[in-house]
C-alpha cells in the first residue's frame, strides 16, 4: 500500500496524549501507594512484645487505631530511647486498663489532615486518563492501534498485487462498455472537461451474487492505474453510535489524498437501506448517521478539483434509500446479470487457462449445458474439474471431468455410504423414469440427459439431470405447465405401477406448488383470478426470466 505520511500535528497531539496518560498513572499509583509505604518506614513488632513493653513501663504513649497501634518508648528505655513503634491490634478489652495501670498516655490515631495533594490529584488523574484512552482508541496506522474511527478500507496501488484487467473479465460485455467510460475519464479527464461534461460521481453495479461486479470494480481500477479503495457496507457499522460516520468522513479524506482514485463500497445495501421501510428507529441509528454522512460526503466531494469516483454494488437495489440513487451521486446503474452461452464459454476460457486442458475438450460443449450458471458458478465447476482430474490421476481435465463437476455443482456430492435396499431402489428407479418419460415428452422441454438413482446432496435419492437446449428469457403457460407436469410424473410412476406413494416426491410437490403460485399470483395465468398481479416481486432479477434459475435437476427429497 502507498499511503501518504502522516499528518504532523496528529502524530504530535497522540505524543502528548501518551505522555499525558503515563504521567496519569504515575501519579494515580503514587497517591495510591505511597501512604502505605510511608507507614511502613515505622518498624513493627510483635503484640506480644508490645504488651511486655507496657508492663515493663517502658512506653511512654500509644496511638490506637483500627489496624494499627503506635507508641513511643520512654527515654530511660535500653537501647531504644525515644523510638516510635507500631504493632497491629488484636481485641483486646483489656488493654485501657492494663495502658492506665502502668501510666502510658494513650488516646486514638489522630484523623489526617487535608491532603491537598490527594484532591488535587483527584481532579486532574481521571481526565489524563480519559484524554490518553482517547488517543489510544485513536492510533490511526500505528501498531496494536484500536483504530475504531479509522476506515478499514484495502487500499490497492499499482504493484501491489496482479493487475486486473477487462481482459480477465468476460460475459458481461455491455456492463464493460459503460466503465471503459470511467476509465477513459481517469486516464484524460479534458477529453470530457473541454466539453462540458463530467463524468457521474458514483456508478452503481446491481446483479444476482457472483456475477463479477467485486472483479469488473477491480478491473477499472486496473485498467486506469490508480488506487483503489475496496470497503465492504458491513465494516461502517459498530456498536458505537457515530463511528460509522466517522469511518465514512477518514475514507474520503484518505481518497482525496490519493485523487484521483476510487473508491469501491460493496454490499451497498448494508447501509444504505431505505429510510422509509421502517429499518431505521430514529436520529440516533447508526446506520442512518452512515448514510447521511455518505450522502454528505458524495455531494461535496470533486469541489476541491479532486478525482474520486465510487463503485459500488449490490444484489438488492429495491431496498436503496431513493436519495441514493438520484442524480449527482449514484446517477449511473449497471446491470451485471448472469451471462448467455456465447458469455459462459468466454468465461470458461479465462478459468480454462489455470488448469491444463485435454484437447478433446470442448467448452461450447460445457457452455450450453450450464445455463443460469454466473461467473463464480463457472469458476468453481473448472476448479472441481482439475480437482477430480488430479485426485484420478490424469494429468489434464477430460470431459467427463467437467460433466461430473456440472452433477456435483448442480446436485451435489454422491452419498455412496447411504445404501437403499432392492424395494427402494425400485421405487426410485420408477420415480426417475416417470420424470423422464414426462420430460422427453413434454415441449419445449430440456433435453434428459442422465437418470441416476445413487443419492446425492443432503436428502436426494437420486436425480433427473435435464438440461435446457438454449438460453431462455421468457416462458409461456404451458411451458411452465410443463414443468409442473414434469415435476409430478415420478410420483404418477410410483402410483401407477406400486399402487402407492411414498414420501420421495416432496421435493417434486414444493417445486411444483411454487411454480403455480407464481403462475396465478404473480404471472396472471389464471382463467378465474385473471390478469392480476397478488405478490409483489422482491428480488429483480429473478422475475419472470428462465435463465435466473439454474438448471436444477428433479430430485427426491
Amino acid at each position: 500500500m502507498a499511503i501518504k505520511n502522516e499528518d504532523p500535528r496528529r502524530s504530535r497531539s497522540r505524543l502528548i496524549g501518551n505522555i499525558l496518560l503515563i504521567v496519569g498513572v504515575g501519579l494515580f499509583i503514587f497517591n495510591i501507594f505511597a501512604p502505605q509505604l510511608l507507614s511502613n518506614q515505622i518498624p513493627r513488632v510483635p503484640y506480644s512484645l508490645f504488651i511486655h513493653q507496657v508492663q515493663e513501663d517502658q512506653v511512654s504513649r500509644a496511638y490506637i487505631g483500627q489496624d494499627q497501634i503506635r507508641y513511643q518508648l520512654r527515654s530511660g528505655s535500653p537501647d531504644r530511647q525515644g523510638e516510635v513503634l507500631s504493632t497491629t491490634p488484636i481485641f483486646d478489652l483489656q488493654l485501657p486498663q492494663l495502658l492506665e495501670e502502668h501510666k502510658v498516655e494513650f488516646a486514638a490515631v489522630p484523623p489526617q489532615g487535608n491532603n491537598w495533594f490527594g484532591t488535587l490529584l483527584s481532579w486532574i488523574i481521571p481526565p489524563l486518563i480519559f484524554v490518553g484512552i482517547f488517543q489510544l482508541f485513536n492510533r490511526g496506522g500505528a501498531p496494536g492501534g484500536l483504530q475504531i474511527s479509522k476506515s478499514k478500507a484495502k487500499v490497492y496501488v499499482q504493484g501491489d498485487a496482479p493487475k486486473i484487467l477487462f481482459a480477465d473479465v468476460a460475459g458481461v460485455d455491455e456492463a464493460k462498455a459503460e466503465l471503459e467510460e470511467i476509465v477513459q475519464f481517469l486516464k484524460t479527464p479534458e477529453r470530457y472537461t473541454s466539453l462540458g461534461a463530467r463524468i457521474p460521481k458514483g456508478v452503481l453495479l446491481v446483479g444476482p451474487p457472483g456475477t463479477g461486479k467485486t472483479l469488473l470494480a477491480k478491473a477499472v481500477a486496473g485498467e486506469a492505474g490508480v488506487p483503489f479503495f475496496s470497503i465492504s457496507g458491513s465494516e461502517f457499522v459498530e456498536l458505537f453510535v457515530g463511528v460509522g460516520s466517522a469511518r465514512v468522513r477518514d475514507l474520503f479524506e484518505q481518497a482525496k489524498k490519493q485523487s484521483p482514485c476510487i473508491i469501491f463500497i460493496d454490499e451497498l445495501d448494508a447501509i444504505g437501506k431505505s429510510r422509509s421501510s421502517g429499518g431505521f428507529y430514529g436520529g440516533n441509528d447508526e446506520r442512518e448517521q452512515t448514510l447521511n454522512q455518505l450522502l454528505t460526503e458524495m455531494d461535496g466531494f470533486g469541489a476541491d478539483g479532486t478525482t474520486v469516483i465510487v463503485l459500488a454494488a449490490t444484489n438488492r437495489p429495491e431496498s436503496l434509500d431513493p436519495a441514493l440513487l438520484r442524480p449527482g451521486r449514484f446517477d449511473r446503474q449497471v446491470l451485471v446479470d448472469r451471462p448467455d452461452k456465447i458469455g459462459r464459454e468466454a468465461i470458461l476460457k479465462i478459468h480454462a487457462r489455470k488448469v491444463s486442458l485435454d484437447p478433446s475438450v470442448d467448452l461450447s460443449v460445457i457452455a450450453g449445458r450450464t445455463s443460469g450458471f454466473a461467473g463464480a458458478d463457472l469458476a468453481n465447476l473448472v476448479n472441481e474439474a482439475a480437482l477430480l482430474a488430479a485426485r484420478a490421476g490424469r494429468s489434464a481435465v477430460v470431459m467427463a471431468d467437467l460433466s461430473e463437476a456440472i452433477e456435483r455443482v448442480v446436485a451435489g456430492l454422491e452419498k455412496k455410504s447411504r445404501v437403499l435396499n432392492e424395494n427402494e431402489k425400485r421405487i426410485v428407479a420408477y420415480h426417475e423414469v416417470g420424470h423422464a418419460i414426462v420430460g422427453a415428452l413434454a415441449p419445449s422441454s430440456g433435453k434428459v440427459e442422465k437418470i441416476s438413482i445413487v443419492p446425492r446432496g443432503m436428502a436426494a435419492l437420486g436425480y433427473t439431470l435435464q438440461m435446457p437446449q438454449e438460453d431462455r428469457f421468457l416462458m409461456s403457460k404451458e411451458d411452465m405447465e410443463a414443468q409442473i407436469a414434469t415435476l409430478l410424473g415420478g410420483r404418477s410412476a410410483e402410483e401407477i405401477i406400486f399402487g402407492s406413494i411414498t414420501t420421495g416426491a416432496a421435493n417434486d410437490l414444493q417445486r411444483a406448488t411454487e411454480m403455480a403460485e407464481k403462475m396465478v399470483t404473480s404471472y396472471g395465468m389464471s382463467q378465474v383470478l385473471g390478469p392480476l398481479a397478488y405478490q409483489q416481486q422482491q428480488n429483480g432479477f429473478l422475475g419472470g426470466m428462465a435463465t435466473s434459475d439454474r438448471s436444477v435437476p428433479k430430485r427426491r427429497s
